[in-house]
């Protein structure tokens, strides 16, 4: 059974910093994408980023290029969101998501954490 565990989000002041962590288990082999999603209150379900585990390819949606970053420790299974300056409007419960194959939409990543607040203060 797979399974996606986050951490890490919390309380930071805007042009703060936080690290996210999607601990992944369950996964027989590496071709697997991971990606992180976030939404706001009142707000739609939005796509961060996007990580190929079988090849490292990794995308970024264009409000966290420059800011965000994706990184991964293999031999933990684990996916890891970095996020620099920080502003309010990054404010959001994240998710960490998983699929089989590259496919990085959401329908297609059927395996889903509980996701982690964020909260950037002004």
């Amino acid at each position: 059974e797979v399974q996606l565990v986050e951490s890490g989000g919390g309380l930071v002041q805007a042009g703060g910093s936080l690290k996210l962590s999607c601990a992944a288990s369950g996964f027989s082999d590496d071709d697997y994408a991971i990606g992180w999603f976030r939404q706001a209150p009142g707000k739609e379900r939005e796509g961060v980023s996007c990580f190929s585990r079988s090849d490292g390819d990794t995308y970024y949606a264009d409000f966290v290029k420059g800011r965000f970053t994706t990184s991964s420790n293999n031999a933990k299974n684990t996916v890891y969101l970095e996020m620099n300056s920080l502003k309010p409007e990054d404010t959001a419960v994240y998710y960490c998501a998983a699929g089989r194959g590259k496919e990085c939409g959401y329908p297609a990543m059927v395996y889903r954490g509980k996701g982690t607040l964020v909260t950037v203060s002004s």
